[in-house]
């Protein structure tokens, strides 16, 4: 059985509870080498998006994705709202009208939300920021050959890595640049949202 819009929505809501959870962490880790607003920004984000999903949640995968994406942009400051509404909504683009989703399509938009992303935020493997993250994901999750569930394990557990791949990395994009060597060091705030967003979507998957 496929993923339907019922258990994209579940994901959604399992990942606005890890960035409840996770808020203060991830203010932290933005305080060290950005505006500090990280954590807050997502919050509210995806409290808006829950708010949206219990009023009214759409009937397919795509549709959910598309009103995440629009809830984002539309909520969330700084760099983040643009950025994760980009591959919500290139995502919601590659799946199309598809009822249920397999491991081949979340495959696909997950490749679509990263290269929305880099189209967007101009960023490279090595410049310290979410793709660092959502860079390995993506290549783990079109190496599994399995279920929907075991793609999105082992997207999450790379993106952990990739991010914590950043901690030595000097910045080359985003408010951390202005800090040159001296965002070395530091976990991008951006890359540790990236996966705990991918764990909270493996994490559901595996329960339904």
């Amino acid at each position: 059985m496929g993923c339907t819009a019922s258990d994209v929505a579940a994901a959604i809501r399992a990942a606005a509870l890890v960035v409840q959870e996770h808020r203060d962490e991830l203010v932290r880790l933005d305080q060290a080498i950005g505006d500090a607003d990280h954590g807050e920004n997502l919050r509210r984000g995806f409290t808006a998006v829950v708010s949206k999903l219990d009023a009214d949640e759409p009937d397919t995968p795509a549709k959910v994705l598309k009103l995440v994406a629009t809830t984002l942009i539309s909520t969330v400051g700084g760099a983040a709202g643009p950025l994760y509404g980009t591959a919500f909504l290139r995502a919601a683009a590659a799946l199309g009208d598809a009822a249920e989703l397999d491991s081949d399509s979340v495959a696909r938009a997950l490749q679509a939300a990263l290269d929305g992303v880099v189209a967007r935020g101009k960023a490279a493997v090595g410049d310290k920021t979410m793709v660092d993250a959502l860079t390995p994901a993506v290549a783990a999750a079109a190496s599994v050959t399995g279920s929907v569930s075991a793609l999105l394990s082992a997207a999450a557990d790379a993106a952990a890595e990739g991010a914590e791949s950043t901690v030595p990395m000097v910045a080359r994009k985003g408010r951390a640049s202005y800090l040159g060597e001296r965002s070395a060091g530091h976990l991008d705030p951006g890359s540790r949202s990236t996966a705990l967003l991918l764990r909270a979507f493996a994490d559901t998957a595996a329960k339904s």
